[in-house]
């Protein structure tokens, strides 16, 4: 828009310097028959229209000086001819009053990167920063940073007055604050602590640091005696060893820890993000690392070897305790099994005893019994003996025995021939009769057989 208004002016001028240098010939442009009659072209442009021309150029010159476009992602900086100072913060059109503006970003990236890596958009490129850690291991970190200007208007003319430009803002605080609190950062750690666990922290204390100013904090040394073992011949020999050993505490004021101001806290820089791309340690700290590491996998090794002989020592203990087990129940199964049969005879010699016990009892309880029941008998005989039958006990008994000598006789054989006599004792033929059969039967040779 410039170069378009300088060239409306210069064609403006030229007109009007033409109009003038022709304006004693103007008559001669009426007459038809002049030979120096100027061309239709310039008698188009009148005095006013080259005025108007000069004007237009003049304020195509003008505009980029009363107005400008803010680019997202920046805040500007103006000084006016009068001396004051304005900033502009968003974007868009924005007036500008002739002021000289100086860009700035809002946001500033600084970072460390390898050689021959692409920088593009990277306001801050650094190279890689070296530390020291506490047990004397050097390092070197790569690490990414990115910073917001501040906000605040006041504070924004500060930085911009103080630093003139965002180069030296970046080249003379960003960039000596990150290795310096780096530096700090590193001090802080042992290297073994480092790659044992403490990576985190070690980041999480760099971006503390940065953000809230740098830590107070104090030295200790502390000496450890180790005592090693040498294992000879004849006698154990050890070596005493003395190892000094450094701890950083944090100063503490009011049980807060104490913080040592930077630029970046002083001029309120805000640290938006702090990443620790990397840690790349000495190569004679790894070479340790690598034979502690060697040495580590062998004691595993053998560690593990142990823990096997161990589990297969413990698996053979088990394994036999298992068949002493195995053993112990069948022997105890089978002294269960003969002391359950002599219990089983026990217990029947007892029981057989019992029942003889209890036969002999039942005996004794029967004969006493009969030998009670005969001795009613007797008793009721004899009773009856001497109380006497009733006439009516006297018939039915001789009734009884009248029937019972019936049948008896029935049975008797009789001999044809019957002798009967008279001793003068006055018997009855029955009598007789059971005599003479008796003395028949006395008579048969076979009589005494039975």
């Amino acid at each position: 828009m410039t170069i378009l208004g300088i060239l409306a002016i210069i064609f403006g001028l030229l007109m009007l310097f033409f109009k003038s240098a022709l304006s004693g010939r103007m008559s001669s442009f009426s007459d038809p028959n002049s030979d120096s009659r100027l061309p239709a072209f310039f008698m188009l442009f009148s005095r006013g229209t080259a005025l108007a021309t000069v004007l237009a150029g003049a304020l195509l010159v003008a505009i980029p000086y009363m107005f400008f476009w803010a680019e997202p992602g920046y805040q500007y900086f103006l000084v006016y001819p009068t001396g004051n100072t304005g900033v502009e913060m968003d974007q868009g059109i924005k007036w500008r009053g002739f002021a000289k503006i100086t860009p700035w970003q809002k946001f500033i990236d600084v970072k460390v990167l390898a050689e021959g890596a692409d920088s593009k958009e990277i306001e801050g490129v650094m190279r890689p920063i070296p530390i020291r850690f506490i047990d004397q291991v050097t390092a070197t970190v790569m690490i990414s940073g990115r910073f917001q200007l501040p906000s605040n208007e006041e504070d924004f003319i500060n930085i911009a007055i103080k630093y003139r430009s965002m180069e030296n803002l970046v080249q003379n605080t960003l960039i000596p604050t990150i290795r310096e609190q780096t530096n700090n950062t590193g001090y802080m750690f042992a290297a073994q602590d480092y790659i044992s666990g403490e990576a985190q922290s070690f980041r999480q204390t760099l971006d503390e640091q940065l953000k809230d100013g740098a830590y107070a904090v104090i030295k200790i040394e502390s000496k450890d005696t180790v005592f090693n073992e040498i294992q000879m011949d004849r006698e154990d020999r050890t070596i005493k060893e003395i190892r000094a050993r450094y701890t950083v505490e944090k100063v503490l004021e009011n049980g807060v820890p104490k913080r040592i101001p930077h630029e970046l806290t002083e001029n309120n820089i805000i640290v938006s993000q702090v990443i620790v791309d990397d840690v790349e340690l000495e190569p004679t700290f790894k070479q340790r690392l690598e034979a502690q590491r060697d040495e580590s996998a062998k004691r595993q090794i053998e560690q593990q070897k142990v823990e096997t002989a161990k589990a297969a020592q413990s698996r053979i203990i088990a394994e036999g305790e298992r068949d002493k087990s195995a053993e112990r129940v069948t022997q105890e199964k089978e002294q269960v099994k003969q002391l359950i049969s002599i219990e089983t005879k026990l217990k029947q010699e007892r029981t057989n005893k019992e029942l003889a016990a209890i036969a002999l009892e039942t005996e004794r309880l029967k004969s006493e019994q009969r030998r009670v029941a005969a001795d009613a008998q007797a008793y009721e005989n004899a009773k009856l003996v001497t109380a006497g039958l009733t006439p009516q006990e006297r018939a039915e008994w001789e009734y009884k025995t009248a029937i019972g000598v019936a049948g008896e006789i029935a049975k008797l054989n009789f001999p044809q021939t019957m002798i009967m006599g008279n001793d003068g004792k006055g018997g009855t033929p029955l009598e007789a009769l059971i005599g003479a059969a008796m003395s028949k039967q006395l008579t048969q040779p076979n009589s005494f057989k039975n």
